[in-house]
């Protein structure tokens, strides 16, 4: 079961001191007026609860919302239907969406629907 940790210190994956973070972790922080969603892990039906809070709750109380895609090593269409109900609830960007995201986004048409951003810094400022 993905574990969620709240507040990286304004930090993304790569600053966190050289290490990786936890194999199905869920991590939030602020970012120049955005709420950051960090996932890393694998993502399907029975492991999907953790984000849906964290995503469901940034949805709520923040006019924006990032989602940093760079450490999901799989999803299925359980992550792909968050996506997209996040998105009509609020101001989503996918950051970083690993090749195996990628695709499944080009397949199903999410491509077209979702906005997709190199980076964090890129999906704050638009």
């Amino acid at each position: 079961m993905p574990r969620l940790m709240s507040n990286a210190g304004g930090k993304q994956w790569s600053d966190l001191a050289g290490e990786e973070a936890p194999e199905d972790t869920v991590i939030q922080y602020e970012w120049r007026g955005a709420w950051v969603v960090a996932a890393h892990g694998s993502y399907d039906m029975d492991s999907i609860p953790p984000l849906a809070d964290a995503l469901g709750a940034a949805a709520r109380k923040h006019p924006k919302v990032v989602l940093d895609t760079s450490g999901v090593v799989f999803a299925d269409s359980s992550f792909l239907n968050l996506l997209i109900l996040t998105h009509q609830a609020v101001t989503l960007r996918v950051v970083a969406p690993p090749r195996q995201l990628q695709r499944l986004f080009e397949i199903t048409g999410a491509d077209d629907v979702l906005e997709i951003r190199e980076t964090v810094d890129d999906a704050v400022v638009s």
